[in-house]
């Protein structure tokens, strides 16, 4: 008995031992250096000087870039929903495929910024300059942009569902295929614009909206007895 209790605890002693310890909770890196797939969520980086950096495929969901310079700055595929932007610079940057849900960017410089298949549904967008940027199949739906300013930018496929564009600026850019669907659009600056593929735009919103004799109207919609608008 003795024999056989001795061999039965050298077995026991000679098994692997296994500890199963609780798993621990992912913490963003907020002092890890700018890097493709750095995950900064939810992190200050307020008045930097990113311009240029590669952040692509990045997290950065509730991070607070406000008065930052990511002008040129790689942030393809990156999320950021719910980032805070707020006069910051990004010109030139690419957001390809980013998800910008819920973003705050009132007065942001976007100028040339490449945000093609972007999703920035819900985004605060408000006076943003969004000149000359590409905006090619993203969605804006039920976005804020309000004075925002869309010259020249590209927007063929963009979703404005239910988008507040009151006295957005889109002189000069490309829309078609985009869709406006319950858009409201007071005062939207539509001269000098080609309306005439855009879809869910209705008589409705033409009314309450701006053009002047170089806006072009889809097929069916006339043009306005109050075009031109005034200045304001």
């Amino acid at each position: 008995m003795t024999r056989s209790f001795w061999f039965l605890c050298l077995g026991w002693a000679a098994a692997p031992l296994f500890l199963v310890l609780p798993a621990l909770p992912v913490v963003a890196g907020c002092g890890d250096s700018p890097a493709a797939g750095v995950d900064w969520s939810k992190c200050e980086k307020r008045r930097l000087v990113l311009r240029g950096q590669d952040l692509s495929d990045g997290r950065f969901a509730r991070t607070d870039f406000s008065l930052s310079d990511l002008a040129d700055a790689k942030l393809a595929r990156a999320d950021l929903s719910e980032a805070n932007f707020e006069r910051a610079r990004l010109a030139g940057a690419d957001l390809s495929g980013a998800v910008l849900t819920k973003t705050s960017g009132g007065r942001a410089d976007f100028t040339q910024a490449v945000l093609k298949g972007a999703d920035l549904a819900k985004a605060e967008m408000s006076r943003t300059d969004f000149t000359g940027a590409d905006f090619t199949g993203a969605s804006l739906a039920k976005a804020e942009l309000g004075r925002a300013i869309l010259v020249d930018s590209l927007l063929d496929g963009t979703d404005f569902g239910g988008a507040e564009i009151a006295r957005a600026v889109f002189a000069g850019a490309s829309l078609k295929g985009s869709d406006m669907t319950a858009a409201y659009t007071y005062r939207t600056r539509f001269e000098a614009t080609d309306l005439s593929q855009v879809t869910g735009l209705t008589q409705e919103q033409l009314e309450a909206a701006c053009g002047d004799d170089e806006t072009r109207l889809p097929e069916g919609l006339a043009v306005p007895a109050g075009w031109p608008c005034g200045q304001d």
